[in-house]
């Protein structure tokens, strides 16, 4: 009888403990669930940032400059970032965009059978994977590397330039979609100049606490990037059936 009732002692003790650690579990705060962006890109982010186990959509013509402003400031402040099968992307460009190349790695395009299989690789190893799949990935494959994402805690990033070769659509909606456009460039006088800075318009949309869009004109300059036109929340632009 002691017996059995030390077991269902121990068994209840346990249950305590493991119910109060779940109600005193240390909170997480913002700043740890995400990965910090440059300060013009705060306000049109939800949670200020790019939120940590989530996967990220970046297409349209200057997708890759905005791709790179993005990561620039959590590159500086020691994230590893991975670059996969981005055969088209200069690294002049990279450094002068401001990611520190010393954490940053590149990937030659694997076999397209072997792409998931060495992405997901990578999602285990790195904070950032940014890929440029120029295949189509299955459905089972971007749901299980969503999976992957989730659990480890990385961002998972699809980099998809209007640069004219074809691209695919990512199978799967990613948990936060910018799309790029309204390209305008400044520098250049009737036949001298060069160009200075370059202006794009950004939206963005996406999954649960990014479904608001909202949009943003930004500058690209030498110096970096800032805001030309305050965000704009779209959500609140529609029609009204008036009778």
């Amino acid at each position: 009888m002691c017996s059995i009732l030390g077991a269902v002692t121990a068994t209840t003790n346990m249950t305590t403990i493991l119910a109060a650690g779940e109600r005193f579990r240390p909170i997480v705060l913002a700043g740890e669930q995400t990965l910090p962006v440059p300060e013009a890109f705060v306000a049109v982010l939800p949670m200020g940032g790019l939120v940590k186990g989530t996967s990220v959509d970046v297409s349209g013509v200057g997708a890759t400059s905005v791709s790179l402003a993005l990561l620039a400031t959590t590159s500086r402040l020691g994230s590893w970032v991975a670059f996969v099968g981005t055969d088209s992307l200069g690294w002049a460009a990279v450094a002068q965009a401001g990611l520190d190349l010393t954490r940053t790695v590149s990937i030659d395009r694997p076999p397209t059978s072997r792409w998931a299989t060495v992405t997901a690789a990578l999602v285990d190893a790195f904070d950032v994977v940014v890929v440029d799949p120029q295949h189509q990935v299955g459905a089972t494959d971007a749901r299980r590397l969503a999976a992957r994402v989730r659990e480890r805690g990385s961002i998972l990033m699809s980099m998809r330039p209007s640069d004219g070769r074809r691209r695919y659509r990512w199978p799967v909606q990613a948990d936060l979609s910018l799309t790029v456009d309204d390209p305008r460039w400044a520098g250049l006088g009737e036949g001298s100049g060069h160009l200075t800075e370059r202006v794009l318009g950004v939206s963005t949309t996406g999954r649960r606490s990014a479904g608001r869009r909202r949009r943003v004109e930004l500058r690209l300059t030498v110096a970096g990037i800032e805001t030309v036109i305050e965000t704009t929340d779209m959500s609140a632009r529609h029609l009204r059936r008036v009778v």
